[in-house]
């Protein structure tokens, strides 16, 4: 408003678009230069995944439509078609999803569980958090080490069968050797994947619990409708981590048995280690992609029902 006789604030009134206007360009040229900094520490990194996770990759691809790396002639689907009717790669196909199938669930579950005994009050709550935690802090050797004597043909397993009268079980030659793969995994990742639901479980709000219980809630209703439902992105998270390391539960196996374990027991891992010490690359790359394929499809698969159960927990 202009008021007669009173210049001085005219003009002040006057003269503060042209500020706002200075401060805005500043702005605009601050806002660039920050992105030209954000893009300079984020350039090492992406330099780094380009090198050494995409270039590969797409040497991969290209190996797996090729007949050989001296020839270079292109075979498209024929590499992928001779792995399909493999039968070592059926076989360590449907041992790995097996193996995931059942372990992968139990991983998520039990560390659940475990997550809400130690919410409680019980007991030695510390030890029990620490017990399972220790699995994190011993070396795979020395933990392949233990389950030799744990379950070979003479040893502890047997000696505890034998006190009930019950006959031995050969655990790593048998149909029983990949239970014996799925009780390592466990005690390996337990731990882990119980820290993680833990942390979860602390960042619920306690206003909506608190008004879960007044309105007479069940303990079972609270934990369906509402500590599900804020926990689906960690249960996300777990199920896709407990997924990629039930992929590479190869590094125990080989320890425990080698290139060639009982039948169960061979892995895709197995197949891929086996076919690129022959130097098939074709193969190999094949079987990669092959996998590569059917992680991505059960990653999105998860991603969708995470997104569809947590929409509405979101912001």
């Amino acid at each position: 408003m202009y008021f007669p006789g009173k210049k001085g604030k005219r003009d002040s009134l006057e003269l503060k678009p042209l500020k706002i206007e200075k401060k805005s360009g500043s702005g605009t040229r601050r806002s660039r230069k920050g992105k030209l900094i954000s893009t300079g520490y984020l350039f090492p990194s992406a330099l780094g995944v380009l090198l050494f996770f995409v270039l590969p990759f797409m040497i991969v691809i290209y190996y797996s439509v090729v007949d050989n790396p001296i020839s270079h002639q292109f075979v498209f689907f024929e590499n992928f078609v001779m792995v399909f009717q493999n039968s070592a790669f059926q076989q360590a196909a449907k041992n790995t999803m097996t193996f995931s199938a059942v372990a992968v669930p139990l991983a998520v579950v039990l560390s659940l569980f475990l997550a809400m005994m130690l919410e409680s009050n019980i007991p030695y709550k510390s030890q029990f958090r620490t017990f399972f935690l220790s699995p994190m802090m011993v070396p795979i050797a020395s933990v392949v080490l233990i389950w030799q004597v744990l379950f070979h043909y003479n040893g502890m397993m047997n000696e505890v069968l034998g006190f009930f009268h019950l006959d031995k079980v050969d655990w790593l030659n048998s149909s029983y050797a990949q239970v014996v793969i799925v009780i390592l995994f466990l005690w390996k990742n337990l731990g882990y994947n119980m820290i993680l639901f833990m942390s979860a479980l602390s960042s619920i709000p306690k206003d909506i619990l608190e008004v879960a219980v007044l309105e007479s809630a069940t303990p079972f209703q609270i934990f369906l409708h509402i500590k599900i439902r804020y926990m689906s992105s960690t249960i996300l998270f777990v199920t896709i981590m407990s997924l990629i390391n039930s992929f590479k539960v190869f590094r125990e196996i080989y320890l425990l048995k080698g290139d060639y374990p009982y039948d169960t027991m061979y892995m895709l891992q197995h197949f891929m280690n086996n076919t690129f010490s022959r130097l098939d690359y074709q193969k190999m790359s094949a079987a990669a992609i092959m996998m590569a394929i059917v992680m991505v499809i059960i990653i999105g698969i998860l991603f969708l029902t995470e997104n569809y159960f947590g929409k509405d927990v979101e912001g």
